[in-house]
C-alpha cells in the first residue's frame, strides 16, 4: 500500500494549486480505468464505482489509498449486497430498453409521452445511484444508501443536472473514442463527490 499523499494546495501560489489540482484530474482517469475493469463481470458496477468514489474521497484527503485498498472496497461493497443492486441495475436497463422499443414500434396509445417518462425515470435512477455509490462507506447498507440517493436526486436539481452532464462527458468520449470512455469514468464519479459536496456544504451553511 502506498504512503499517505497531501494535496493541501501548495505555499507556492497558483503553480502548486495547479500541479495539486492536475494531480487529482490524472488520478480520476486512474480510477476510471480501475472501475472499468472491476465493473466487467457486469454486477459488479455498484460495487465498482462505490469503491472508485471511495479512493478518490482517501486519496483528496491525504490518505493511504491505491489498488490494493480498492479492490478490498469492491470486495466489501459485493459482500453486503452490492451483487444484489448490480442485478437490480441491468433488470431495469432491460425494462426501460424494452418500453422505448415498444414506444418506436409506435403500437403503443401515447407512446411519446410513455418514452419521455421512461428515460427521465431512468435518469433519475442513474442519478440516485451514483449519488448513493459516492456515500458508500465500509459498513453502509445498500437500501438506505439508495433510498438516500435518490432523495437527494430530486431535492438537489442543479447537482443532479451536473451528474448528468457527466453522463454526458463519458457518452462523448465513447462516440469519439470508445477506449476514452473509460476514463472518463472516473471523471464521473470525481464530479459526482464534487456534487455530493457542494450539497453538503449548501446544507450546512
Amino acid at each position: 500500500m502506498s504512503a499517505p499523499r497531501r494535496h493541501a494546495c501548495s505555499p507556492d501560489g497558483a503553480r502548486g494549486g495547479f500541479l495539486d489540482r492536475f494531480g487529482v484530474f490524472a488520478e480520476a482517469l486512474l480510477v476510471g480505468v480501475w472501475v472499468a475493469v472491476a465493473a466487467l463481470p457486469l454486477v459488479t458496477v455498484p460495487a465498482a464505482l462505490a469503491a472508485g468514489a471511495s479512493h478518490l474521497r482517501r486519496w483528496t484527503g491525504g490518505e493511504a489509498a491505491g489498488v490494493r485498498s480498492f479492490a478490498r472496497d469492491v470486495r466489501v461493497a459485493l459482500g453486503r449486497g452490492g451483487w444484489a443492486v448490480g442485478l437490480g441495475l441491468w433488470a431495469g436497463l432491460g425494462l426501460l430498453a424494452a418500453d422505448l422499443a415498444v414506444v418506436r414500434g409506435g403500437g403503443l396509445p401515447g407512446g411519446r409521452v410513455v418514452g419521455v417518462v421512461g428515460v427521465l425515470a431512468g435518469l433519475w435512477a442513474a442519478v440516485g445511484l451514483l449519488r448513493a455509490c459516492s456515500a458508500w462507506r465500509a459498513g453502509a447498507r445498500w437500501g438506505g444508501l439508495l433510498a438516500a440517493g435518490g432523495r437527494r436526486t430530486l431535492r438537489d436539481p442543479a447537482g443532479s443536472l451536473l451528474v448528468v452532464c457527466g453522463f454526458a462527458v463519458v457518452g462523448a468520449s465513447a462516440w469519439f473514442s470508445a477506449p476514452l470512455a473509460v476514463p472518463a469514468l472516473g471523471v464521473c464519479v470525481a464530479a459526482v463527490l464534487a456534487v455530493e459536496q457542494r450539497a453538503a456544504v449548501a446544507a450546512a451553511a
